[in-house]
């Protein structure tokens, strides 16, 4: 069964996607090469509901599917109950995360080919499951691209970059709502990183970069979720004319509203791979996390990491608290990495 190959010119495809949103707009390259594999499939996304808005930016999605449980949340009942709903729906269902739950939908709803990495021992779940290779696949988006291509095509894969496509209407409907025109000039900042503290770089070097460009005359917009008030406020209290959005917009009026941006200057976080999405000049910041596995996908991104001998370490909180990875990354490197960025 694990060498069914998908022989339909319009294969229906269900994708299990993931819960993250820097994953999921990784997960689009999956989608894109897909498209290129069959050009009349449909592709539908089974994921969390808060990820809808990513997938109507990607016009490869025929149908996004609110998974009707919370992140963490097991629901064996809801997703047998599901998986029964969609029995004849689908020919082939790829399992992006690799949780043992999240294989349960397509196995009851009978999807002939279950695709996905072996994970947590799903053997029976999948019918064609694989052993990952992290050597061979470094990346989290090869790893979701060489799942839509058979268990012997050569690795790793081509990965198309992702691109969001924005309506006009969307972005014309968040300028209304927070009453904005459109500026000039605007540096998008994101300081937020839901992960944890290890991969936030200071508040006060925000700051630096917001008066920098307030100076010259551009805008400058902060973004984040509600976990990142706090550190939005800082910038905005050290850098007064800053327009915080941080917890006032939802992702959908966040993604409109940074396909505005000029520029961006973000943390390894979910908002770095929307502004990589988007393709804005992007300088991203790594510190405890690594560029090697979760790269922002853009040719117009700049990393900045120090690269210590304790990073990466890929923990939430620096382990010596000290958190040097990132503090001691100074903004004057940031302004010239944008620099750079802007003159190309």
């Amino acid at each position: 069964m694990g060498d069914m190959k998908v022989t339909e010119t319009h294969p229906r495809i269900l994708v299990v996607g993931p819960s993250w949103v820097g994953d999921m707009v990784m997960a689009q390259s999956l989608f894109l090469r897909l498209k290129q594999r069959y050009p009349d499939s449909r592709i539908s996304v089974l994921a969390p509901a808060w990820t809808l808005p990513l997938l109507a930016c990607m016009p490869e999605v025929a149908q996004g599917m609110a998974m009707p449980l919370g992140h963490g949340q097991f629901g064996f009942a809801k997703r047998r109950r599901l998986g029964l709903e969609l029995r004849g729906s689908f020919d082939w269902a790829i399992v992006l995360p690799n949780s043992w739950k999240s294989a349960l939908t397509p196995f009851f709803a009978q999807i002939p080919r279950r695709t996905g990495h072996l994970g947590e021992l799903r053997w029976g779940l999948l019918n064609d499951a694989r052993r990952l290779d992290k050597t061979l696949l470094p990346r989290t988006v090869q790893r979701f691209v060489a799942l839509g291509l058979e268990k012997d095509a050569a690795l790793p894969p081509d990965c198309p970059p992702p691109r969001l496509f924005v309506a006009d209407q969307q972005v014309a409907a968040a300028l209304a709502k927070f009453g904005l025109a459109g500026p000039a000039k605007v540096l998008a900042l994101c300081p937020g990183a839901e992960y944890g503290p290890a991969k936030r770089w200071p508040s006060d070097h925000f700051a630096v970069l917001a008066r920098a460009k307030l100076a010259a005359g551009w805008q400058v917009w902060l973004f984040g979720s509600d976990k990142d008030q706090a550190a939005a406020e800082a910038i905005v209290q050290a850098a007064p004319g800053c327009i915080n959005f941080a917890a006032r917009t939802c992702l959908a009026e966040a993604v409109a509203l940074l396909s505005l941006a000029d520029a961006v200057v973000s943390n390894d976080s979910g908002l770095m791979h929307v502004a990589a999405a988007l393709d804005k000049p992007l300088v991203a910041l790594y510190g405890s996390s690594d560029p090697g596995f979760t790269p922002p996908l853009s040719d117009k991104a700049r990393i900045v990491r120090l690269g210590l001998d304790c990073s990466p370490c890929f923990k939430r909180a620096c382990p010596y608290g000290h958190t040097h990875c990132l503090t001691q990354i100074e903004p004057a490197r940031v302004l010239t990495e944008l620099d750079y960025l802007l003159k190309r």
